[in-house]
């Protein structure tokens, strides 16, 4: 059956988890994934961005940073690379965002929350990052209240042998470096991408002029392909391993030595009218923070077995089902707890006409600590003759407390799963030189789970939490010149009280264009307004707006490798998104990087 021809086989059938690793580079950039079959994007009546390798490397060294050029997209952070920092998707953060590498889910069960710490994750280490906005829990199961984010690591884009390189310099001491081989053949492809980087880091806390340094070294490896004529296999491995400075308590020096390995199996084959994949994945985590208290290690692990299979029923509908068994291990100060659960889901997936497309998702999941979580969602589309694409969702979601939520420092046994509900709907209007789109969302959410700064103790929240608002995006095309700019309105609100570090007005414009000959250049403004953060004390306190400026220069010295120049920052606006924790101030980056 062969790599390319099973995977065109298999394509509607995968769940995210399962394909990332393996699908995206056979698709078509219109593809996306979210739900249980891959759909062309304009096909979708989930909200989908999708940043390539590009758009990466035109913003910053974090995979952060690029994504909050997004609609409904900010960052809140405790200082520069690699400290913790927090993405938010409308009004929610990374405790409601589910994360895949090359199908692996990277979720720390170690983590107070059971998150992903984006501020580590630098661009080298991805191709591809796909932001399905939006409640996605009927697809992706508890977390992914507010969305998901499915990261590819680089991968050959045609057959043959080929290499991708980039080396950089910059402010703070800042120094980092990725290689990148692969060879791809009609019946196999491996790849491989080892990155390097080192930063001085600055003094972000107001009470402390010690600068914060960050040093990580990533490796990931992807290989696939046809054992037999119907049986296609692979395995892909992520490493990272990472040293992070940050001012522990009472303003002491704190180290964070970490490691994070995953790896994953897969085995695709088709029998009749069925086609199958099974995978299985690991994932460990281990972090010792090591301060003047001395250390104190954490350690979280995630076995995955998962299952799908797939079927056309008639000429216009596809059924996607399947079933998972995930094990979750977390460990702090040598004291570990556990708990698994098992999953049941399927996907209908129907084209009404040649312009409307219909989904309907439904997940059971069985959890051996919590009574059964049910969760759906219903998806749809339609695309008119002018133009306009009338698209949105509408589901279910939960989120199930983590393993040290309920029994580590502060936590509480009896918590339950947050439940929620969340829509969106929006529209979208394609130009000859341009397009512009408007999407309101909504999400509900009972039974939030809260930190409590005066105890240092976890709470859940009475009352209903709601975060609403409305996205606009719109690029253009003049001649040579691309502008681009969106904006979210975003409140989020629990009986009345806003949610902090939540951006009430959130406005990013940009251009790009082709200067002389093999120059080109680019500029984009960021103007957060209405933000609010809490004090020691749990006080709400009003952070200062700010506007942030930042340019690009590019030069071409051949077709496979260029020099860039990158200004961040530009005014040296002095601004905070974490109360107490400065931004970086002005600061200029070198680079070069090639492909072939």
């Amino acid at each position: 059956m062969g790599v390319k021809s099973s995977l065109l086989v298999t394509v509607a059938a995968i769940v995210p988890q399962v394909v990332l690793s393996q699908d995206v580079i056979e698709l078509d950039e219109a593809f996306v994934f979210s739900g249980l079959v891959p759909v062309e994007v304009n096909r979708t009546g989930s909200t989908v961005e999708v940043l390539d390798a590009a758009d990466l490397e035109d913003h910053g060294q974090s995979v952060q940073e690029a994504l909050t050029r997004l609609p409904g997209v900010s960052v809140v952070a405790n200082g520069g690379l690699g400290q913790e920092s927090t993405l938010v998707i409308r009004g929610l953060g990374e405790t409601y965002i589910g994360v895949t590498y090359d199908g692996i889910e990277l979720t720390d069960p170690a983590a107070p929350t059971n998150t992903f710490a984006f501020g580590q994750l630098s661009r080298a280490q991805a191709g591809r990052v796909e932001l399905a906005k939006g409640t996605q829990t009927a697809v992706y199961g508890s977390d992914a209240i507010a969305g998901t984010v499915n990261i590819t690591s680089w991968r050959p884009e045609k057959d043959g042998v080929s290499y991708r390189s980039n080396v950089e310099v910059g402010s703070f001491g800042t120094y980092s470096g990725s290689v990148s081989m692969g060879q791809r053949s009609d019946t196999a492809e491996v790849a491989f991408t080892l990155s390097r980087i080192t930063s001085d880091g600055y003094a972000a806390d107001n009470f402390d002029d010690e600068a914060d340094g960050f040093r990580q070294t990533v490796l990931s490896f992807s290989l696939e392909g046809e054992v037999s004529e119907a049986v296609d296999a692979g395995v892909t491995l992520f490493h990272s391993d990472d040293e992070t400075e940050y001012d522990a308590f009472g303003n002491t020096i704190g180290l964070s030595d970490g490691e994070r390995t995953g790896i994953r199996a897969f085995v695709q084959t088709s029998t009749g009218a069925i086609d199958h994949e099974i995978a299985l994945s690991f994932f460990t985590g281990r972090r010792d923070e090591i301060s003047a208290f001395g250390p104190f290690p954490f350690e979280g692990k995630r076995e995955k077995l998962e299952y799908i299979g797939r079927t056309s029923i008639g000429a216009n509908a596809k059924l996607a089902f399947g079933a998972d068994w995930t094990e979750e291990v977390s460990s702090a100060g040598g004291t570990a707890f556990a708990d698994e659960n098992g999953g049941l889901f399927g996907e209908i997936t129907y084209a009404l006409s040649d312009q409307t497309d219909l989904s309907l998702s439904l997940r059971h999941d069985l959890y051996s600590d919590f009574d059964d979580q049910t969760t759906g969602r219903i998806a749809a589309v339609r695309r008119f003759g002018n133009g306009v694409t009338v698209k949105g969702t509408l589901g279910t979601g939960y989120r199930a407390p983590s393993l040290q939520e309920r029994f580590g420092f502060g936590g509480d046994a009896t918590f339950v799963p947050e439940e929620s509900l969340g829509g969106d709907f929006g529209v979208m209007k394609d130009y000859a030189s341009g397009s512009f789109g408007l999407t309101v969302f909504y999400t509900e959410i009972d039974s939030l789970i809260r930190y409590d700064r005066s105890t240092f103790s976890l709470f859940q929240l009475p009352g209903t939490t709601t975060t609403r608002g409305v996205e606009l995006a719109s690029d253009w095309q003049f001649g040579a010149v691309t502008v681009y700019g969106n904006y979210t309105y975003t409140d989020a609100e629990t009986d009345g009280a806003r949610l902090v570090r939540v951006p009430r007005h959130d406005l990013t414009l940009g251009a790009e264009t082709l200067l002389v000959g093999a120059w080109s250049g680019s500029a984009d403004v960021r103007m957060v307004r209405d933000l609010l953060d809490v004090d020691g004390a749990g006080n709400s306190v009003a952070l200062d707006d700010f506007s942030v400026v930042n340019l690009g220069l590019r030069y071409d010295i051949s077709d496979t490798t260029e020099a860039y120049l990158r200004l961040e920052n530009v005014l040296d606006e002095d601004y905070q998104t974490t109360l107490g924790y400065d931004a970086p101030g002005r600061s200029v980056f070198v680079g070069l990087s090639a492909s072939f």
